[in-house]
């Protein structure tokens, strides 16, 4: 594999890449969006056609048949996803939902061509990096009509059903099985044809966020908006920052500051992020040399166009007898996504969801050269299958003793506002 830099002018080209890169059978396209923290280390990158890919189907050894697979690749880019029901094989729970979407536990592939993006520059990785760069600017892209068709987005979980499993839920914290629980819910259409491009761009121009992602195995597809990192790895430091507490946005900039000051002081919501807080450090001393976990920052405030998020952010140093692989499996799937305790949160949402999450509550992301690696939680995410048609999407929220059914509801339809608009469908 070759590499060279061109000089761009990043924005168009960065799209007109996309756009190319959008007949191939494979591909991975990362952005940051602008948003940067010390734990950064892209701000975008274009992975395109499979040289070599892992995938996995329900087996009890998906992270060890991953290590292997990683073994033979150490030193490549490769971008992949996990997806939330390999909670089966790390904590051996049941699930006996039926996978709609058609979509793996895990794909990951090392790609045969990869741009990584800076501001004006682009490096293109592959056999021969003046070939693809003018084979982009000489690309001409297909009109795209403006006009999504009408998509009819059904629930699959009423809202009377939602809240009866909510008041379960609080009985089950009352009694002491758990102290917080996530329960999700899905959003689907059936026999759908879009355009997965036109509608990631869409997205992401409504929601942009830092850990935005075009996924692209075939013919399936991960649209994400999500503003969360599950894991990261820089060198032998390991970074979680869940997120629990969400605030609409305000119409004013003096409401937008209110909202945000009450976020910040609502006990519900500093509880929720407490007991996240706990689990993910208690998750990560699986991983850690003794004594490093610490929890570096707590209850910031990160603001997104559709709404405010409460974030905290916790840190270890990764022992040396763990592999990088070995530690995304100790913390997976993300706290945020389960509740507290972690296993008997995932075993009654599995009594009381009403679908599979598949890469929903999962993780996608990637692995460098280096053997570094940053994923983010599938949230804000759309999943769609085109050979079957099928598009699917979640929202879930915190269910605390102190949580109201009729809040968390809305506060889950908040969620899909950016999904729904894009879509312009309703529930």
């Amino acid at each position: 594999m070759a590499k060279a830099i061109f000089e761009i002018e990043t924005e168009t080209f960065r799209k007109q890449a996309l756009s190319w890169a959008d007949q191939f059978e494979e591909l991975c396209f990362f952005q940051s969006n602008g948003y940067h923290d010390e734990y950064s280390n892209i701000d975008s990158i274009l992975a395109i056609q499979a040289k070599y890919s892992f995938e996995s189907n329900a087996q009890d050894d998906t992270f060890e048949q991953l290590e292997k697979f990683r073994a033979k690749h150490p030193n490549s880019w490769m971008p992949g996803f996990l997806s939330y029901d390999l909670k089966n094989e790390t904590e051996n729970i049941d699930s006996n939902f039926q996978n709609k979407l058609g979509f793996p536990e895990a794909y990951f592939f090392v790609p045969k061509i990869l741009l990584r993006f800076w501001d004006k520059s682009v490096e293109i990785e592959s056999e021969d990096p003046k070939n693809i760069y003018t084979a982009i600017i000489r690309y001409t892209d297909q009109p795209v009509s403006d006009d999504i068709p009408t998509i009819k987005v059904q629930p699959v979980m009423s809202k009377a059903e939602y809240l009866t499993a909510f008041n379960t839920m609080q009985e089950h914290i009352q009694r002491g099985d758990i102290y917080e629980i996530n329960l999700c819910q899905e959003f689907f259409a059936e026999q759908v044809k879009i355009n997965p491009l036109f509608l990631y761009t869409k997205l992401n121009n409504l929601s942009p966020t830092p850990f935005s992602c075009y996924f692209k195995n075939g013919s399936q597809y991960i649209l994400s908006a999500s503003p969360e990192r599950f894991l990261a790895k820089r060198f032998n430091k390991l970074i979680s920052q869940p997120i629990k507490g969400t605030a609409p946005r305000g119409e004013t900039s003096e409401e937008d500051e209110r909202i945000k000051q009450t976020l910040r002081s609502n006990p519900k919501e500093i509880a929720e992020n407490v007991m996240i807080v706990d689990l993910v450090r208690n998750d990560l001393t699986r991983s850690a040399m003794p004594g490093t976990v610490k929890t570096d920052k707590q209850f910031e405030i990160h603001s997104f166009n559709q709404v405010h998020q409460l974030i905290s952010t916790i840190s270890c140093q990764l022992s040396s007898d763990t592999s990088a692989i070995q530690a995304i499996k100790n913390t997976f799937p993300a706290g945020s996504m389960t509740g507290a305790p972690k296993i008997s949160a995932m075993q009654l949402c599995e009594l009381y969801e009403f679908s599979k999450r598949g890469p929903y509550a999962g993780a996608l992301g990637y692995f460098d050269p280096d053997n570094d690696f940053d994923f983010n939680v599938v949230i804000r995410s759309i999943l769609y299958n085109r050979e079957t048609g099928y598009l699917s999407f979640h929202t879930g929220g915190a269910i605390t003793l102190e949580a109201n059914g009729e809040k968390e509801y809305e506060e889950c339809l908040l969620k899909a506002s950016a999904i729904l608009n894009v879509l312009k469908a309703t529930p």
